[in-house]
């Protein structure tokens, strides 16, 4: 399809009146937007269950689901990020979570799909999934501008930050999370000043990696939060003193919240039953 073709009305119903095109000024400002967009990645969080009545299979049928599931994500992890953490211990309420990221939204429509006509996927539920996007944040990271400062790689920076690079940390920390009305009513710069303490206090714990993407009107939460460290307790830490700050007093929620252990996919399955 040609730009111009991109420009044309689409779903036209007969006797209705078509839709204007958008004036070609316009159109490039857009087009050129779109292609920014291009570098931003679709990210899920897929929490799965399994039914108590798989672990009751032969063990042989049940390794036979298991070579069957991880020889379909196998084919997937070509073209798409698929990381598995294992929730056995840690949740009452679901078993594992595959963290997926992809240009490509297809790409987690279609290993969805392939995981709904496998054998185990017969035995799955997903008592939660959370979906968003990267996105670079509109507050200034101040830790960020002064290393750019000093030792430049702007454009390096930019990219990572649209970019879900995981650290191969032992533990994975996921919550959603959804800020009150009476944050955004407040100035940009009253904003940015409690940010700039969040921040502060953020990098305390730089051994904590934060991974945040946005999910505004793609799905229920305004954030979903992923926190990679190798000491939970670590991270309990950084979560109270998070909780001290001022804008923690604007979070609406910030639950369910999911500790999941890095696992291979095998191992992840075999925790299973």
């Amino acid at each position: 399809m040609s730009e111009s073709d991109q420009n044309l009305p689409k779903g036209i119903r007969a006797n209705y009146p078509k839709r204007p095109t958008i004036d070609e000024d316009t159109w490039s400002k857009i087009r050129a937007s779109q292609e920014r967009m291009k570098d931003r990645e679709f990210v899920r969080f897929s929490v799965f269950k399994v039914d108590p009545g798989w672990r009751r299979l032969a063990v042989d049928e049940r390794n036979n689901h298991k070579d069957e599931f991880e020889a379909l994500i196998a084919t997937k992890v070509r073209d798409m990020m698929i990381y598995s953490y294992a929730l056995v211990g840690t949740r009452g309420d679901a078993d594992f979570v595959l963290w997926q990221a992809s240009k490509d939204l297809d790409q987690l429509h279609d290993l969805a799909s392939t995981i709904n006509h496998s054998k185990l996927g017969g035995y799955l539920s997903l008592p939660y999934s959370y979906f968003a996007m990267t996105k670079r944040s509109i507050y200034l990271n101040r830790y960020e501008e002064e290393y750019i400062a000093k030792y430049g790689g702007e454009e390096t920076l930019d990219t990572a930050r649209i970019a879900i690079n995981p650290q191969g940390s032992k533990y994975l920390f996921v919550y959603p999370m959804v800020k009150t009305r009476d944050w955004y009513r407040l100035p940009h710069e009253d904003r940015q000043r409690m940010m700039d303490e969040h921040i502060r206090v953020g990098h305390k714990w730089p051994d904590v990696k934060l991974n945040t993407t946005y999910s505004y009107g793609l799905d229920d939460q305004e954030f979903v939060v992923a926190f990679e460290g190798d000491h939970p307790g670590r991270f309990l830490d950084l979560l109270m003193a998070l909780r001290l700050t001022e804008a923690s007093a604007y979070t609406s929620f910030d639950v369910p919240a999911f500790t999941g252990l890095a696992r291979s996919l095998r191992d992840t399955l075999n925790s299973l039953g």
